[in-house]
């Protein structure tokens, strides 16, 4: 088995990237990358340090388990050596994760033709789908050929939510800016407004306390058919292994 992990070369949320990798990695399942300029990528590092991020930092960064993936992510060799968007062929791999992050290096990821072209394939095939964060803007992003409408349209979905989007923004502003407001619209906003209905926004319980391997129960997901979505770096671990489970379903 084979999954593509797609990211951007820069600025993607380390958690939700290194933690769905090395679930899949330490279950024997083969991973590639693919990124936006065909290069190695970096996370966000204020994610990593919380540098700027003053009272809110441990809230906000990348815990300790995760940031743990993270040097071990980092020397891997399929991580070192990434595909470009456009060389990504969809019958090639089993399934397709799409992280996220929102500092402006997320932008090409966010916005790339080819990745969305990519993604509709993978839906159109009916292979398994996994978008956390931002990465459910990807998705939604990508449009089905047969329709014209997003690949989500129909279909029920979570993501970053507005009461995170808009606190974490809130509270760093001052110092930070539009850091954590990676566009004016909203992810949520952007999402609901792709959906067949804003009844398929599936928003969850409180978004308080972050998943481990050792609890998942604090991670939520939203799987519908070979599509599966979560909201945040909290529900990374829940995320990684039910995707896991599709994929070794499919």
């Amino acid at each position: 088995m084979t999954v593509l992990i797609a990211i951007s070369t820069t600025d993607f949320d380390p958690t939700e990237v290194a933690v769905p990798w090395k679930i899949l990695h330490d279950a024997g399942v083969g991973v590639v990358f693919a990124t936006d300029t065909g290069k190695s990528g970096a996370a966000d590092p204020l994610m990593l340090s919380g540098k700027g991020l003053g009272l809110f930092s441990r809230a906000l960064i990348a815990g300790k388990a995760a940031q743990a993936a993270y040097g071990e992510l980092i020397n891997d060799t399929a991580f070192q050596n990434p595909i470009h968007y456009d060389d990504i062929k969809v019958e090639q791999y089993d399934g397709l994760v799409l992280p996220g992050g929102h500092a402006k290096g997320m932008i090409p990821y966010l916005e790339a033709k080819s990745l969305q072209t990519a993604i509709a394939g993978f839906f159109t095939a009916d292979k398994p789908v996994g978008a956390i964060c931002h990465g459910v803007i990807a998705a939604c992003r990508s449009m089905d050929p047969k329709t014209g409408k997003s690949v989500l349209h129909g279909r029920k979905t979570t993501s970053l939510q507005n009461r995170q989007e808009l606190l974490a923004h809130k509270l760093t502003k001052r110092k930070m800016g539009d850091y954590f407001l990676t566009y004016p619209i909203t992810v949520e906003d952007e999402v609901v407004a792709a959906l067949a209905s804003p009844d398929d926004f599936v928003a969850g319980p409180p978004p308080m306390f972050r998943d481990s391997p050792s609890n998942l129960k604090r991670g939520f997901t939203v799987r519908d058919g070979n599509y599966l979505s979560a909201r945040w770096p909290g529900d990374a671990n829940a995320f990684g292994n039910q995707f896991l489970e599709m994929i070794r379903a499919g």
